[in-house]
């Protein structure tokens, strides 16, 4: 077994100005205060000249904007904010970071860097030279570099300062509850097991659809794309809890372990397995390039060569302006054979439904007897979990605060290894040179329909309900 972690006893995040800060990190600090687990100082380092007066009325204003202040939450939340402003290219700025945790008694920091990539370097070398490294954590947020040469060089940066086991990357998607509940139903239940392999299961579908377009966030997204924007990450993850082996209990890198391992034998992505789309309308979107190319819509067939899955496809697909917003994941089983029911087959067997947003559900897709006195029969679904959008959170942790508790205890498990993060850019690498035109969709619609030839035979996507 391996020996506890020692927790964090205060938590520096940069960029307490920014937007991370004002949506994610102060509802999850208020959200820790409401279950009294705030009990370590909290300080916000920023390049604005602000007092801790005005850094606390930011986090009133954003915890507001939640619809969820709880008076005596925010009194603890607000004690324990403090706040050094200063350049991150000034050693003054790092040297009063360093004096504001001695008054703290702070010796095991953690310092979440909510800032831009390109200010990584800066800041981990100032951390280190004014002695703010020492015994500390360090958490960075997702795009971990935009390729796989990239991600190596930000990996170099922070292995510099902070060792491995040291390193938080955090992906909000794998603080979700339902994303968490694949693995749980998975290795929990022992009739699954048996099915979950390529002698039972015909392909995996994976949908991550939004309704929305890119939000005035158009510079950002030319940049981005929708496949580094969250294939390369959220659903590569998803992926690899579907396929990945039962993890060893007794080992707290065990289901990371298990993730590298399946990932590194999934092929890497080739153009017969990959459409581009792009809703029409996206050139209108104001920082978008007039000729841009930038896919908002990648559907992909990704084939996992192990010993339990070689030769089903996994089919991921992921879009901005499509027809609702929805992640699902469908593993669908091959069908009987038809020889014991005079019955037109079914357009789809039996199946796993897994509905990760806006709601919460788990369901079974089999078949039963029609009433009546033929042998004929109807699909249904039984339902495991339903829980409607609106109580989903009711007692549950947020995503944030969840990874923000985990980060602090020194429990990486829901956090992006290295080796995970190269090899998940290894998959899609191919995909990111100068794409060919993309196929135009409508605003509304499921996306091009030229992603119906990644299906296999007899088979169609699975548009969310």
């Amino acid at each position: 077994m391996t020996q506890p972690k020692s927790r964090s006893d205060a938590l520096v995040f940069f960029g307490a100005t920014g937007d991370l800060a004002y949506k994610k990190i102060f509802p999850a600090l208020h959200a820790m205060a409401l279950r009294k687990k705030l009990d370590f100082p909290v300080l916000g380092v920023g390049r604005s000249a602000w007092s801790k007066e005005q850094l606390v009325d930011r986090a009133r204003e954003s915890v507001t904007a939640t619809g969820g202040l709880d008076p005596q939450a925010f009194a603890l939340l607000a004690s324990q904010l403090n706040y050094v402003s200063g350049n991150y290219n000034e050693t003054s700025t790092f040297q009063r970071l360093h004096e504001t945790l001695s008054r703290a008694h702070a010796v095991h920091p953690i310092y979440y860097l909510a800032i831009p990539p390109s200010a990584f370097p800066v800041v981990v070398e100032k951390l280190h030279l004014a002695s703010c490294s020492k015994n500390a954590r360090v958490i960075v947020e997702k795009p971990f570099g935009r390729d796989i040469a990239s991600a190596r060089k930000l990996n170099e940066i922070l292995h510099a300062v902070f060792p491995e086991e040291r390193v938080f990357r955090i992906d909000h998607y794998l603080g979700k509850e339902a994303v968490q509940n694949i693995l749980y139903f998975r290795f929990a239940n022992s009739f699954l097991e048996p099915i979950w392999n390529r002698e039972h299961v015909q392909h995996v579908q994976v949908t991550m659809a939004e309704s929305f377009g890119v939000k005035g966030r158009g510079a950002f997204y030319e940049e981005t794309g929708v496949i580094r924007d969250v294939i390369q990450n959220h659903l590569l993850q998803i992926v690899s809890y579907l396929a990945m082996e039962a993890p060893a209990r007794n080992h707290d890198e065990a289901i990371r372990d298990e993730q590298v391992k399946v990932l590194r034998t999934a092929r890497p992505i080739s153009a017969e397995d990959l459409v581009r789309g792009q809703f029409r309308g996206y050139h209108e979107e104001p920082g978008v390039n007039r000729g841009s190319r930038v896919p908002t819509y990648a559907a992909l067939r990704l084939f996992v060569d192990s010993w339990r899955w070689e030769g089903v496809p996994f089919l991921v697909r992921a879009g901005k302006s499509l027809k609702k917003t929805c992640t699902e994941v469908t593993v669908v089983l091959r069908k009987p054979p038809p020889v014991v029911f005079a019955e037109p087959a079914p357009t789809i067997g039996n199946y796993v439904r897994f509905r990760l947003s806006p709601k919460v559900a788990i369901a079974i897709g089999a078949r039963a007897k029609r009433p009546g006195e033929g042998m004929q029969g109807d699909p249904l679904e039984l339902s495991v979990v339903d829980l409607p959008a609106r109580d989903q959170h009711l007692g549950r942790l947020g995503d944030y605060e969840r990874l923000l508790g985990d980060a602090m205890a020194g429990d990486g498990t829901l956090f992006a290894r290295q080796d995970l993060v190269e090899t998940s850019w290894s998959i899609v690498q191919p995909t990111l040179a100068e794409p060919d035109v993309p196929h135009l969709y409508e605003p509304g619609s499921w996306g091009p329909s030229e992603s119906d030839r990644l299906m296999p035979d007899s088979s169609a996507w699975l548009d969310p309900e």
